[in-house]
């Protein structure tokens, strides 16, 4: 379970930056317009309570006079106040939206840099980041404002009646054994009384709300990745016939949803009992403590009236805790999501300490001393230096989980995990093609030229190297927005990678995996494409097929390592160079021949 208690340090972290940013102006002007407008409406409550009491009295004396006055002065109090609850409504559902879009634009540009993103999901540190960016945020804005202006309107509300019915409901008197008691303004001290046990009660029951909204959000979440992650690989599915166990699965998420769904129904149950008893008692409690003055004499009907409306709304300003319990419990739990979200996305922002990318001028991408780890701090290889130079051709090869891919993730700078350092010119363009390229759903232009822009490219390029990739059914679709990634085979995604590749022209060309979906002769084709199209661009292949070496000269092997203390033999992998056309044996020169 989370933590209940609120962090406000966290809670300031998350709502201040706004408020300093570069919107501030706009964003306190709007802040104090809506304040504005709710002392506006809460000096217009005042004017309604004064009103009770001669309109009541005009009632009780039968005066008519008076009787029509009051009835126009509330006219157009009332169109006065639905104009300043319009607008309080309209200025405040403004502000939040336009809080909302700035704290969206930051936390989504945090999780993107640094690939915090990848960070994350390889730490598992922050579950479903979506939801939290989608929902929490709204939540957190939506929540913020109401429950702090809802707190001021309770508190300018407070001030302005408990003055009033001090002086309206007067004192009583009783005897207490043998000596008189007079308590001054008593319907106030009824009024905190009521207010605060209810406040104890409400919040007894309804404290574990908070744990429990804090989860079903995290199981909605769940659930509806689920539910994606069914259409997006409907293909497999299908060709699988794993209807069956997905509907398994998807039952047993949902199922976590109702079971936690049923508690918080418990919950609200016994919630509502309360504040449902104690706001319909609420009605008839100024009443009974003010009828034995009423019936004295003491006080008019107006009065009576103008104690029962101030009581109203002095036991309204108390039992602010009481009426927003609900959206504060939603409110809590939306902010401890974020609050851990925020602390991920800050971690995976930090330079973690361990591979270093840096840049130099020497014309080759430098490998220093690289030893790479898993996530969890295992050891994946041995130490490892070697050096890339332009126009050459070099496959990484080894067994499966030997660190190959690893590899090529830490030369993109997005694998952290190890010590040792990378160096890559700075005036090189780098470029890596993974086993399942990433097409956005977007126009088939726009998903080719990615992550550049779609008109960074002709039609007619794109279109030849259409041709040229064995994809000339594509040529009249560019203008077609699609989700590609389900639309193509894995081989077609295979084969626009190397479209993109020839388009973007890099000079060093990364492949991990990248033609494995496609047959032997279509691979021999794009490999002598890329040899062709760019011939001083160097080219690292990941591959297990032995087809894919003819089209390289360096080979870099990665083998069992001799045991290392505490670790197990395949727990480290050394890398070894083998220049094709000459006798096998290993190179420490950097790790070259």
């Amino acid at each position: 379970m989370p933590k209940e208690s609120i962090n406000w340090r966290a809670v300031w972290r998350l709502i201040q930056p706004y408020w300093v940013s570069e919107e501030k102006w706009r964003a306190r002007g709007l802040l104090l317009s809506i304040v504005v407008l709710a002392l506006g409406m809460v000096y217009l409550e005042v004017l309604f309570n004064t009103w009770n009491r001669e309109f009541y009295n005009a009632l009780e004396t039968k005066n008519y006079k008076i009787f029509t006055e009051q009835l126009w002065r509330f006219s157009y109090l009332a169109f006065i106040f639905i104009g300043v609850a319009i607008y309080r409504v309209y200025l405040t559902q403004s502000l939040q939206m336009r809080w909302r879009m700035w704290l969206t634009k930051q936390y989504m540009t945090r999780w993107l840099a640094h690939q915090a993103y990848y960070r994350i999901e390889q730490t598992h540190t922050a579950d479903n980041p979506d939801q939290r960016i989608a929902e929490d945020l709204n939540f957190l804005t939506s929540g913020s404002l109401s429950l702090s202006l809802g707190l001021l309107s309770s508190v300018v509300t407070l001030a302005s009646f408990i003055g009033i019915l001090w002086s309206v409901s007067g004192p009583i008197s009783f005897m207490l054994g043998a000596q008189e008691m007079t308590v001054p303004g008593y319907m106030v001290w009824f009024a905190i009384a009521y207010a605060g046990i209810g406040s104890l009660v409400v919040g007894w029951v309804g404290w574990p709300l908070i744990g429990r909204n804090f989860y079903q959000q995290r199981f909605e979440a769940d659930f509806r990745f689920g539910l994606i992650r069914v259409r997006e690989n409907a293909e497999a599915v299908a060709l699988y016939r794993g209807e069956a166990e997905e509907s398994v699965q998807l039952q047993g998420r949902f199922q976590r949803i109702r079971d936690n769904w049923w508690g918080i129904m418990r919950t609200t149950k016994s919630l509502n009992l309360v504040s449902t008893f104690y706001s319909q008692f609420a009605n008839i409690f100024p009443f009974l403590m003010a009828a034995p003055r009423y019936f004295s004499g003491a006080i008019t009907l107006g009065g009576l009236m103008q104690i029962s409306s101030a009581f109203g709304q002095v036991q309204g300003a108390l039992s602010w805790f009481i009426s927003a319990f609900s959206d504060l419990a939603a409110w809590k739990a939306s902010v401890n999501r974020l609050a851990g979200f925020h602390a991920a996305v800050e971690a995976a922002n930090v330079d973690a300490g361990g591979v270093t990318v840096t840049v130099n001028n020497v014309g080759a991408i430098l490998i220093e001393n690289l030893a790479l780890d898993l996530p969890d701090a295992q050891p994946l290889t041995s130490s490892l230096s070697a050096d890339i130079q332009r126009g050459q051709r070099i496959l990484i090869a080894g067994p499966s989980g030997c660190g190959k891919s690893t590899l090529i993730r830490a030369i993109a700078g997005i694998w952290p995990y190890g010590k040792g350092g990378i160096e890559i010119p700075q005036s090189w363009k780098l470029l890596f093609l993974p086993q399942k390229s990433y097409l956005p759903i977007t126009t088939l232009r726009a998903a080719v030229a990615y992550p550049a822009g779609e008109r960074n490219y002709t039609d007619l390029a794109i279109q030849h190297y259409f041709d040229l990739c064995r994809l000339p059914h594509l040529k009249q679709q560019l203008d077609q927005v699609d989700n590609w990634s389900q639309r193509l085979s894995p081989g077609e995604q295979q084969r626009v990678a190397f479209v993109r590749a020839l388009l973007t022209r890099p000079d060093v060309l990364f492949m991990d995996e990248a033609s494995s979906a496609l047959d032997t002769e279509t691979e021999e084709l794009m490999y002598q494409l890329i040899l062709q199209e760019l011939p001083e661009a160097a080219m690292i292949s990941v591959a297990h097929r032995e087809s894919v070496a003819s089209h390289h000269d360096i080979r870099w092997q990665f083998v069992a390592g001799e045991t290392a203390a505490g670790n197990h033999e395949e727990a480290q992998r050394k890398l070894y160079t083998i220049q094709f056309g000459k006798p096998a044996k290993t190179s420490r020169s950097r790790g070259r021949e």
